[in-house]
Protein backbone atom coordinates (compact mmCIF):
# COMPACT_ATOMS: atom_id res chain seq x y z
CA UNK A 1 0.00 0.00 0.00
CA UNK A 2 1.28 3.46 -0.91
CA UNK A 3 1.30 6.20 1.72
CA UNK A 4 2.11 9.89 1.54
CA UNK A 5 5.36 11.22 3.02
CA UNK A 6 3.37 12.95 5.77
CA UNK A 7 1.57 9.73 6.66
CA UNK A 8 4.80 7.75 6.76
CA UNK A 9 6.47 10.43 8.90
CA UNK A 10 3.59 10.12 11.37
CA UNK A 11 3.96 6.33 11.43
CA UNK A 12 7.71 6.64 12.09
CA UNK A 13 7.05 9.06 14.93
CA UNK A 14 4.47 6.70 16.47
CA UNK A 15 6.98 3.84 16.28
CA UNK A 16 9.97 5.52 17.88
CA UNK A 17 8.43 8.17 20.15
CA UNK A 18 8.25 5.73 23.11
CA UNK A 19 12.00 5.20 22.85
CA UNK A 20 12.70 8.92 22.57
CA UNK A 21 10.36 9.64 25.49
CA UNK A 22 12.23 7.07 27.57
CA UNK A 23 15.44 9.04 27.11
CA UNK A 24 13.80 11.87 29.07
CA UNK A 25 13.16 9.64 32.11
CA UNK A 26 15.15 11.18 34.96
CA UNK A 27 15.83 7.67 36.31
CA UNK A 28 18.03 7.05 33.25
CA UNK A 29 20.09 10.22 33.71
CA UNK A 30 23.85 10.03 33.36
CA UNK A 31 26.32 12.27 35.20
CA UNK A 32 28.99 13.92 33.08
CA UNK A 33 31.94 16.08 34.10
CA UNK A 34 32.28 19.61 32.77
CA UNK A 35 35.81 19.36 31.41
CA UNK A 36 36.63 22.00 28.76
CA UNK A 37 35.75 20.48 25.40
CA UNK A 38 34.77 17.31 27.24
CA UNK A 39 31.82 14.91 27.32
CA UNK A 40 29.20 17.44 28.43
CA UNK A 41 29.34 19.38 25.16
CA UNK A 42 26.20 18.75 23.15
CA UNK A 43 24.44 16.76 25.87
CA UNK A 44 20.93 17.57 27.11
CA UNK A 45 20.18 18.29 30.77
CA UNK A 46 18.06 15.65 32.46
CA UNK A 47 17.00 17.91 35.34
CA UNK A 48 16.72 21.58 36.24
CA UNK A 49 19.95 23.15 37.49
CA UNK A 50 19.94 25.91 40.12
CA UNK A 51 22.79 28.24 40.91
CA UNK A 52 24.58 27.41 44.16
CA UNK A 53 26.06 30.91 44.39
CA UNK A 54 25.24 34.44 43.26
CA UNK A 55 26.92 35.77 40.11
CA UNK A 56 28.72 38.09 40.43
CA UNK A 57 29.58 36.83 43.94
CA UNK A 58 30.41 40.40 45.07
CA UNK A 59 29.90 43.99 43.93
CA UNK A 60 32.42 44.74 41.20
CA UNK A 61 33.38 47.56 38.91
CA UNK A 62 32.05 47.75 35.38
CA UNK A 63 34.75 50.24 34.35
CA UNK A 64 38.33 51.27 34.93
CA UNK A 65 38.06 54.39 37.07
CA UNK A 66 37.66 55.54 40.65
CA UNK A 67 35.37 54.14 43.31
CA UNK A 68 33.79 56.92 45.34
CA UNK A 69 30.98 57.74 47.71
CA UNK A 70 28.30 59.43 45.61
CA UNK A 71 27.65 61.83 48.49
CA UNK A 72 31.24 63.11 48.25
CA UNK A 73 30.59 64.40 44.69
CA UNK A 74 27.34 66.22 45.41
CA UNK A 75 27.49 69.71 43.93
CA UNK A 76 30.52 69.02 41.66
CA UNK A 77 30.50 71.17 38.51
CA UNK A 78 33.06 72.04 35.81
CA UNK A 79 33.48 75.45 37.45
CA UNK A 80 33.66 74.03 40.95
CA UNK A 81 35.08 70.51 40.73
CA UNK A 82 35.40 68.29 43.77
CA UNK A 83 38.99 67.25 44.42
CA UNK A 84 39.63 64.01 46.33
CA UNK A 85 42.87 62.37 47.48
CA UNK A 86 43.76 59.08 45.81
CA UNK A 87 43.40 55.92 47.86
CA UNK A 88 44.83 52.39 47.50
CA UNK A 89 44.37 50.77 44.08
CA UNK A 90 42.00 47.80 43.68
CA UNK A 91 42.72 45.35 40.85
CA UNK A 92 40.66 42.33 39.78
CA UNK A 93 41.31 39.58 42.29
CA UNK A 94 42.12 41.89 45.20
CA UNK A 95 40.07 41.68 48.37
CA UNK A 96 37.40 44.36 48.55
CA UNK A 97 38.98 46.24 51.46
CA UNK A 98 37.66 49.51 52.84
CA UNK A 99 37.04 52.81 51.13
CA UNK A 100 37.86 55.86 53.22
CA UNK A 101 35.16 58.54 53.01
CA UNK A 102 36.31 61.62 51.12
CA UNK A 103 38.80 59.71 48.93
CA UNK A 104 38.88 58.24 45.40
CA UNK A 105 39.93 54.57 45.16
CA UNK A 106 41.55 53.59 41.82
CA UNK A 107 39.68 50.50 40.61
CA UNK A 108 39.97 48.22 37.60
CA UNK A 109 37.20 46.48 35.66
CA UNK A 110 36.00 43.42 37.54
CA UNK A 111 37.62 44.39 40.83
CA UNK A 112 35.58 44.22 44.02
CA UNK A 113 34.14 47.60 44.96
CA UNK A 114 35.56 48.45 48.41
CA UNK A 115 33.21 48.66 51.34
CA UNK A 116 32.06 52.25 51.81
CA UNK A 117 32.11 53.15 48.10
CA UNK A 118 28.84 53.09 46.17
CA UNK A 119 29.71 54.30 42.65
CA UNK A 120 32.46 54.19 40.03
CA UNK A 121 33.49 57.13 37.86
CA UNK A 122 35.20 56.15 34.56
CA UNK A 123 38.82 57.23 34.27
CA UNK A 124 38.04 59.13 31.03
CA UNK A 125 35.99 61.81 32.83
CA UNK A 126 38.33 62.32 35.77
CA UNK A 127 41.00 65.04 35.87
CA UNK A 128 43.65 63.92 35.08
CA UNK A 129 42.16 61.16 32.83
CA UNK A 130 44.78 58.61 33.83
CA UNK A 131 45.85 56.68 36.89
CA UNK A 132 48.57 58.23 39.00
CA UNK A 133 51.61 56.12 39.77
CA UNK A 134 50.00 52.77 38.93
CA UNK A 135 52.45 50.46 37.18
CA UNK A 136 55.46 52.39 38.44
CA UNK A 137 55.78 54.16 41.77
CA UNK A 138 52.85 54.55 44.12
CA UNK A 139 51.13 57.94 43.93
CA UNK A 140 52.53 60.60 46.15
CA UNK A 141 50.68 61.09 49.43
CA UNK A 142 49.32 64.38 48.17
CA UNK A 143 48.06 62.89 44.84
CA UNK A 144 44.48 63.89 44.13
CA UNK A 145 41.99 63.84 41.27
CA UNK A 146 39.12 66.14 40.37
CA UNK A 147 35.50 65.36 39.47
CA UNK A 148 33.42 67.90 37.54
CA UNK A 149 29.98 66.29 37.91
CA UNK A 150 28.00 64.41 40.57
CA UNK A 151 27.42 60.67 40.24
CA UNK A 152 24.38 58.61 41.18
CA UNK A 153 24.76 55.71 43.63
CA UNK A 154 25.29 52.31 41.87
CA UNK A 155 26.69 53.93 38.71
CA UNK A 156 28.97 51.40 36.94
CA UNK A 157 28.69 49.01 39.87
CA UNK A 158 27.61 45.46 39.12
CA UNK A 159 25.51 44.31 42.05
CA UNK A 160 26.06 40.96 43.73
CA UNK A 161 23.76 38.43 42.06
CA UNK A 162 22.82 40.81 39.23
CA UNK A 163 23.39 38.00 36.71
CA UNK A 164 21.82 35.28 38.83
CA UNK A 165 20.93 34.98 42.51
CA UNK A 166 21.93 32.05 44.68
CA UNK A 167 19.32 29.32 44.41
CA UNK A 168 17.74 30.78 41.27
CA UNK A 169 16.99 28.55 38.24
CA UNK A 170 20.06 28.48 36.01
CA UNK A 171 19.17 26.06 33.18
CA UNK A 172 15.99 23.99 32.77
CA UNK A 173 15.80 20.30 31.96
CA UNK A 174 15.91 19.77 28.21
CA UNK A 175 18.59 22.43 27.63
CA UNK A 176 21.31 21.42 25.20
CA UNK A 177 24.75 22.22 26.58
CA UNK A 178 26.58 24.43 24.12
CA UNK A 179 29.49 26.81 24.78
CA UNK A 180 27.38 29.51 26.49
CA UNK A 181 25.53 27.02 28.70
CA UNK A 182 28.82 25.43 29.77
CA UNK A 183 30.14 28.90 30.59
CA UNK A 184 27.08 29.60 32.77
CA UNK A 185 27.64 26.36 34.67
CA UNK A 186 31.35 27.06 35.11
CA UNK A 187 30.62 30.59 36.35
CA UNK A 188 28.70 29.21 39.33
CA UNK A 189 31.34 26.55 40.08
CA UNK A 190 29.39 23.48 38.94
CA UNK A 191 31.65 20.61 37.87
CA UNK A 192 29.13 17.90 36.89
CA UNK A 193 25.52 17.72 35.70
CA UNK A 194 22.87 15.07 35.01
CA UNK A 195 22.21 14.55 31.30
CA UNK A 196 19.87 12.43 29.24
CA UNK A 197 21.37 9.30 27.71
CA UNK A 198 21.97 9.54 23.99
CA UNK A 199 19.90 7.49 21.58
CA UNK A 200 21.95 4.40 20.67
CA UNK A 201 21.51 3.48 17.01
CA UNK A 202 22.65 0.37 15.17
CA UNK A 203 23.19 1.33 11.51
CA UNK A 204 23.48 -1.63 9.15
CA UNK A 205 24.30 -1.22 5.48
CA UNK A 206 23.40 -4.20 3.35
CA UNK A 207 24.33 -5.18 -0.17
CA UNK A 208 26.60 -7.82 -1.68
CA UNK A 209 28.07 -5.13 -3.93
CA UNK A 210 29.24 -2.81 -1.12
CA UNK A 211 32.86 -2.40 -0.11
CA UNK A 212 34.43 -0.06 2.42
CA UNK A 213 36.06 3.15 1.13
CA UNK A 214 39.74 2.50 0.47
CA UNK A 215 39.09 -1.04 -0.74
CA UNK A 216 40.03 -1.95 -4.29
CA UNK A 217 36.84 -2.62 -6.25
CA UNK A 218 36.28 -5.64 -8.43
CA UNK A 219 33.75 -5.75 -11.24
CA UNK A 220 30.23 -5.04 -10.00
CA UNK A 221 31.31 -3.56 -6.68
CA UNK A 222 30.86 -0.03 -5.30
CA UNK A 223 32.05 1.84 -2.25
CA UNK A 224 29.61 2.14 0.65
CA UNK A 225 28.48 5.79 0.98
CA UNK A 226 25.41 5.17 3.15
CA UNK A 227 27.34 4.37 6.30
CA UNK A 228 29.32 7.61 6.05
CA UNK A 229 26.32 9.83 5.33
CA UNK A 230 23.86 8.35 7.81
CA UNK A 231 26.36 7.92 10.63
CA UNK A 232 27.31 11.58 10.29
CA UNK A 233 23.63 12.58 10.15
CA UNK A 234 22.88 10.60 13.30
CA UNK A 235 25.78 12.11 15.22
CA UNK A 236 24.70 15.55 14.01
CA UNK A 237 21.27 14.74 15.46
CA UNK A 238 22.64 13.85 18.89
CA UNK A 239 22.76 10.05 18.63
CA UNK A 240 25.47 7.49 19.32
CA UNK A 241 26.04 5.17 16.36
CA UNK A 242 27.32 1.64 15.96
CA UNK A 243 27.99 0.85 12.30
CA UNK A 244 27.83 -2.64 10.86
CA UNK A 245 27.56 -4.39 7.50
CA UNK A 246 25.50 -7.43 6.56
CA UNK A 247 25.73 -9.39 3.31
CA UNK A 248 22.67 -10.44 1.35
CA UNK A 249 21.85 -13.23 3.76
CA UNK A 250 18.92 -13.12 6.18
CA UNK A 251 20.63 -15.26 8.82
CA UNK A 252 23.71 -13.04 8.72
CA UNK A 253 21.55 -9.95 9.18
CA UNK A 254 19.75 -11.53 12.13
CA UNK A 255 23.10 -12.43 13.69
CA UNK A 256 24.39 -8.88 13.24
CA UNK A 257 21.33 -7.49 15.00
CA UNK A 258 21.60 -10.01 17.83
CA UNK A 259 25.24 -9.05 18.37
CA UNK A 260 24.17 -5.54 19.45
CA UNK A 261 21.56 -6.02 22.19
CA UNK A 262 22.02 -2.63 23.86
CA UNK A 263 20.81 -0.34 21.07
CA UNK A 264 17.57 1.67 21.09
CA UNK A 265 16.93 1.88 17.34
CA UNK A 266 17.87 -0.12 14.24
CA UNK A 267 18.33 1.63 10.89
CA UNK A 268 19.07 -0.40 7.76
CA UNK A 269 19.84 0.59 4.19
CA UNK A 270 19.11 -1.53 1.14
CA UNK A 271 17.17 -4.73 0.71
CA UNK A 272 13.66 -3.24 1.07
CA UNK A 273 12.23 -3.31 -2.45
CA UNK A 274 10.75 -6.09 -4.61
CA UNK A 275 13.92 -7.63 -6.03
CA UNK A 276 15.17 -11.20 -5.66
CA UNK A 277 17.79 -10.39 -3.02
CA UNK A 278 15.97 -8.12 -0.58
CA UNK A 279 17.78 -9.24 2.57
CA UNK A 280 16.22 -6.76 4.99
CA UNK A 281 12.73 -7.63 3.84
CA UNK A 282 13.49 -11.38 3.90
CA UNK A 283 14.89 -11.21 7.43
CA UNK A 284 12.57 -8.71 9.10
CA UNK A 285 9.18 -9.06 7.45
CA UNK A 286 8.62 -12.42 9.18
CA UNK A 287 9.48 -10.69 12.46
CA UNK A 288 6.76 -8.07 12.07
CA UNK A 289 8.39 -5.23 10.14
CA UNK A 290 6.09 -3.82 7.45
CA UNK A 291 7.34 -2.92 4.00
CA UNK A 292 5.63 -0.74 1.46
CA UNK A 293 5.91 2.27 -0.78
CA UNK A 294 5.82 5.99 0.04
CA UNK A 295 4.69 8.37 -2.71
CA UNK A 296 8.08 10.09 -2.72
CA UNK A 297 10.88 10.37 -5.26
CA UNK A 298 13.62 9.46 -4.50
CA UNK A 299 13.04 7.17 -1.50
CA UNK A 300 9.84 5.28 -2.34
CA UNK A 301 10.52 1.84 -0.78
CA UNK A 302 10.41 1.96 3.03
CA UNK A 303 10.20 -0.42 5.96
CA UNK A 304 8.98 0.23 9.50
CA UNK A 305 8.16 -1.78 12.58
CA UNK A 306 9.65 -3.38 15.67
CA UNK A 307 11.22 -6.75 16.41
CA UNK A 308 11.10 -8.63 19.70
CA UNK A 309 14.19 -9.22 21.82
CA UNK A 310 14.74 -11.58 24.71
CA UNK A 311 14.39 -9.73 28.01
CA UNK A 312 14.30 -6.31 26.37
CA UNK A 313 11.67 -3.99 24.93
CA UNK A 314 10.92 -4.40 21.21
CA UNK A 315 13.53 -2.81 18.97
CA UNK A 316 12.12 -0.17 16.57
CA UNK A 317 13.29 -0.66 12.99
CA UNK A 318 13.43 1.97 10.26
CA UNK A 319 14.46 0.49 6.92
CA UNK A 320 15.62 2.83 4.16
CA UNK A 321 16.30 2.09 0.49
CA UNK A 322 19.89 1.50 -0.57
CA UNK A 323 20.54 4.25 -3.10
CA UNK A 324 22.64 6.91 -1.31
CA UNK A 325 20.42 9.87 -2.14
CA UNK A 326 17.27 7.90 -1.29
CA UNK A 327 18.67 6.85 2.07
CA UNK A 328 19.81 10.34 3.04
CA UNK A 329 16.57 12.01 1.92
CA UNK A 330 14.62 9.37 3.86
CA UNK A 331 16.53 10.29 7.00
CA UNK A 332 15.91 13.98 6.27
CA UNK A 333 12.17 13.47 5.88
CA UNK A 334 11.37 10.90 8.55
CA UNK A 335 14.00 10.78 11.31
CA UNK A 336 16.03 13.98 11.48
CA UNK A 337 13.30 16.19 13.01
CA UNK A 338 12.45 13.64 15.71
CA UNK A 339 16.02 12.96 16.76
CA UNK A 340 17.12 16.58 16.76
CA UNK A 341 14.15 17.69 18.84
CA UNK A 342 15.03 15.08 21.45
CA UNK A 343 18.65 16.25 21.38
CA UNK A 344 17.66 19.86 22.09
CA UNK A 345 18.52 20.99 18.55
CA UNK A 346 16.52 22.87 15.94
CA UNK A 347 14.29 20.18 14.52
CA UNK A 348 13.29 21.77 11.23
CA UNK A 349 15.25 23.19 8.35
CA UNK A 350 14.78 26.82 7.40
CA UNK A 351 11.84 26.82 4.98
CA UNK A 352 11.55 29.41 2.20
CA UNK A 353 9.84 29.83 -1.14
CA UNK A 354 11.84 30.70 -4.23
CA UNK A 355 11.17 31.00 -7.98
CA UNK A 356 12.58 28.35 -10.32
CA UNK A 357 15.35 29.43 -12.67
CA UNK A 358 14.06 26.99 -15.32
CA UNK A 359 11.07 24.75 -15.94
CA UNK A 360 10.87 21.31 -14.29
CA UNK A 361 8.80 18.17 -14.62
CA UNK A 362 7.73 15.84 -11.83
CA UNK A 363 5.66 12.64 -11.60
CA UNK A 364 2.18 13.77 -10.57
CA UNK A 365 1.59 10.83 -8.24
CA UNK A 366 4.72 11.47 -6.18
CA UNK A 367 6.15 14.11 -3.86
CA UNK A 368 9.43 14.85 -5.62
CA UNK A 369 12.44 16.17 -3.71
CA UNK A 370 15.07 17.79 -5.90
CA UNK A 371 18.50 18.97 -4.85
CA UNK A 372 19.28 22.50 -5.93
CA UNK A 373 21.28 25.67 -5.52
CA UNK A 374 19.83 28.98 -4.34
CA UNK A 375 21.43 31.75 -6.38
CA UNK A 376 22.23 35.28 -5.25
CA UNK A 377 19.34 36.63 -7.35
CA UNK A 378 16.90 34.57 -5.26
CA UNK A 379 16.13 31.95 -7.91
CA UNK A 380 16.68 28.24 -7.35
CA UNK A 381 18.30 25.96 -9.92
CA UNK A 382 17.35 22.30 -9.57
CA UNK A 383 19.45 19.28 -10.44
CA UNK A 384 18.25 15.98 -11.87
CA UNK A 385 16.03 13.75 -9.69
CA UNK A 386 18.09 10.53 -9.92
CA UNK A 387 18.61 8.65 -6.65
CA UNK A 388 22.23 7.87 -7.54
CA UNK A 389 23.32 11.50 -8.05
CA UNK A 390 25.15 11.93 -4.76
CA UNK A 391 27.64 14.43 -6.18
CA UNK A 392 24.81 16.84 -7.01
CA UNK A 393 23.55 16.47 -3.45
CA UNK A 394 27.01 17.30 -2.09
CA UNK A 395 26.98 20.60 -4.00
CA UNK A 396 23.37 21.51 -3.20
CA UNK A 397 22.36 24.28 -0.83
CA UNK A 398 18.62 23.53 -0.77
CA UNK A 399 16.09 20.75 -1.13
CA UNK A 400 13.13 21.71 -3.32
CA UNK A 401 9.74 20.08 -2.78
CA UNK A 402 7.32 19.50 -5.65
CA UNK A 403 4.10 18.12 -4.15
CA UNK A 404 1.84 15.33 -5.29
CA UNK A 405 -0.47 16.45 -8.08
CA UNK A 406 2.05 18.71 -9.81
CA UNK A 407 3.37 17.37 -13.10
CA UNK A 408 5.25 20.43 -14.38
CA UNK A 409 6.24 23.91 -13.29
CA UNK A 410 7.40 26.76 -15.53
CA UNK A 411 10.41 28.96 -14.91
CA UNK A 412 9.50 31.56 -12.31
CA UNK A 413 7.05 29.35 -10.45
CA UNK A 414 7.66 29.35 -6.71
CA UNK A 415 8.52 26.15 -4.86
CA UNK A 416 9.11 25.34 -1.21
CA UNK A 417 12.80 24.95 -0.42
CA UNK A 418 14.62 23.75 2.70
CA UNK A 419 18.02 25.27 3.40
CA UNK A 420 20.63 22.54 3.95
CA UNK A 421 23.61 24.89 4.13
CA UNK A 422 22.71 26.70 7.38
Amino acid sequence: MTTTPAQHAAHVADQIEPVLHGLCDSARAETVQLHPGGPALGRVLAADVHSPVPVPPFRNSQMDGYAVRAADLDGATPDAPVRLPVGTVRAAGDAAGEHAPGTATPIMTGAAVPHGADAVVPIEVVDPPRFLGIGSAAPAPEAAVSFSAPVAPATFVRAEGSDIAAGAPLLPAGTRLGPVQLAALAAVGITEVPVRPRLRVLLISTGHELRAPGTTLDSGQIHDANTASLAASLVDSGAEVVCAFAPDDAAALDATIAAHPDVDLLITTGGVSAGAFEVVRDALEPRGVRFGHVAMQPGGPQGLGAITRDGRPPLPVVAFPGNPVSALLSFEMFLRPLLRRTAGLHARRTVLRAPLSSAVESPEAKHQIRRGVLHDDGTVELGAPGSHLLHDYALATVLAHIPVGVGALPAGAEVEIWRIDD
